[in-house]
């Protein structure tokens, strides 16, 4: 039996966990629940490290506040967290107040799950004006991330939102929906008050390819037209289906159905409206973006966006045709998906914005195992899929870290007082579990006193959240 087989023989197994989001929570709960530790063959002591101060990550700071859905998917969390047998360490940053060789003192495997929070490139002239935006960085403010300025320039009454994934529906979603639906949410009185000013009339998404190939899913497609005085406009010319788009429609049923209303919608046009809407949402498709331009007018700032119009080429992919359309917009927002970010001391695959790892062992300059390291969630595999894939990362992750558990390096000091100790040292004003707690009453309890200062209308607000680091970090440590 090897050194570290003994060292751990008679203590549980330290684990920390970087990154509190869904790929955190279920990797430290799959680990909990694994046959190895029900069974008693190992036991282990779980740290769940976030650099915010609250816990969830994507789902708090990376989902618009409008989606119902999200409330289950915290819960679930939620519960996991308050068994007691995770410990969460909040504004706790990788890097800066903990290194790679302090996880190694303290802990016998780290897990990053870190995910990824940077808009990928977009590599067209242009992108640069003022006016060009990331669509992860929009989200960012409307989500209330206490790490983005409080102000966001909502000046354009025309809009490009350049994507056709969820993201891209709910920037575009944020952008055209009247302020007052969204005072049910948790969204922060900054957000609502700019959104509410905003002059926006129309907002244009913009995708490569046809509707048969859009990215996002029914459930998003359906919510844009629940937006009061919003019209959702298409263009006939937009709708074209190539021998892959026809089979796809005729197998896939989640393709059809957002093919069918699509096409529904394109049908009715809305014509059962007696007025038109103050506020109309384009979807556009067979656009591919070429140049963000200004004028003589407005050096330096966004005026227009050109495209190119595209056509299907028989196996659902797009080709150039050579005609370019012009659209005036004062605002343009990329939403082509995310792209991870490098962590200290470990090695980064900047192409596809991951640690690269196997099965999530990560690896090292020379491509072997890094001992006692793993990766989970869109840093282990880069952001695609929704929430739910990331519980097969997990497993398989947990899997490969079990299989290692006889071979790990040795925590020097394993008492898990040990790292509350050297946090107290540095001056980390680290929160807890029990910080959350207070902090999620807090945000109740302000929605609870708007609402009964604003009997009359007749809107309940069931929580706003605080975005100030320092008022979290306030409201947790009490």
């Amino acid at each position: 039996m090897s050194n570290s087989a003994e060292s751990t023989s008679t203590r549980p197994l330290r684990v920390a966990i970087v990154g509190a989001g869904p790929a955190g929570v279920y990797a430290a709960d799959i680990l909990t629940k694994s046959n190895e530790v029900k069974g008693g063959d190992v036991e282990v002591s779980i740290d769940l490290f976030e650099a915010y101060p609250a816990p969830y990550g994507l789902i708090r700071y990376g989902v618009a506040p409008d989606h119902p859905r999200i409330k289950g998917i915290v819960n679930a969390l939620h519960k996991v967290l308050d068994r007691g047998d995770i410990r969460f360490l909040g504004n706790v940053t990788y890097g800066r107040d903990l290194t790679l060789h302090d996880f190694r003192a303290f802990y016998d495997a780290v897990i990053f799950s870190t995910g990824a929070i940077k808009d990928a490139d977009l590599d067209i002239p242009g992108i640069g004006l003022e006016g060009s935006f990331g669509g992860a960085d929009f989200v960012s403010w409307y989500d209330g991330h206490p790490d983005v300025p409080r102000d966001w320039p909502l000046e354009a009454t025309e809009v490009a939102v350049i994507g056709n994934g969820n993201v891209a529906l709910d920037v575009a979603r944020m952008l055209v929906k009247h302020a007052d639906e969204l005072l049910v949410t948790e969204i922060p009185d900054n957000v609502y008050r700019a959104l509410k000013d905003s002059p926006v009339t129309d907002v244009h998404v913009f995708g490569r390819r046809g509707p048969a190939q859009v990215k996002f899913t029914p459930l998003e497609l359906r919510e844009l037209s629940h937006a009061k005085d919003v019209d959702i406009v298409l263009y006939p010319e937009d709708f074209e289906f190539d021998e892959a788009s026809d089979e796809a429609i005729r197998s896939n049923n989640q393709i059809r159905t957002m093919v069918n209303t699509l096409t529904n919608w394109l049908v009715e046009e809305h014509a059962e409206a007696e007025e038109p809407s103050s506020r109309r949402l384009h979807l556009h498709f067979l656009h591919s973006p070429v140049e963000i331009h200004d004028d003589a007018a407005n050096p330096g700032k966004v005026t227009g966006i050109k495209f190119e119009r595209m056509q299907l080429d028989g196996t659902g992919n797009v080709k150039g045709t050579g005609e370019f359309l012009d659209y005036p917009v004062q605002a343009v927002y990329r939403a082509i998906g995310y792209h991870g970010s490098p962590l200290d001391e470990l090695e980064y695959d900047a192409r596809r914005g991951i640690v690269p790892n196997e099965g999530g062992r990560v690896l090292d300059a020379e491509g072997k195992p890094v001992p006692g390291i793993y990766a989970t969630g869109w840093i282990k595999r880069g952001p695609v899929g929704l929430i739910g894939h990331t519980k097969g990362d997990a497993l398989e992750t947990i899997g490969c870290l079990l299989e290692d558990r006889l071979t790990l390096p040795p925590a020097q000091n394993p008492d898990p007082q040990a790292i509350i100790d050297l946090l107290q040292e540095r001056g980390i004003q680290y929160t807890t579990w029990e910080g959350w707690i207070k902090l999620d009453a807090h945000e109740l309890a302000l929605g609870a006193e708007w609402s009964a200062a604003e009997p009359a209308n007749g809107i309940e607000r069931e929580r706003i959240k605080v975005v100030p680091r320092e008022d979290m970090i306030e409201i947790s440590r009490g």
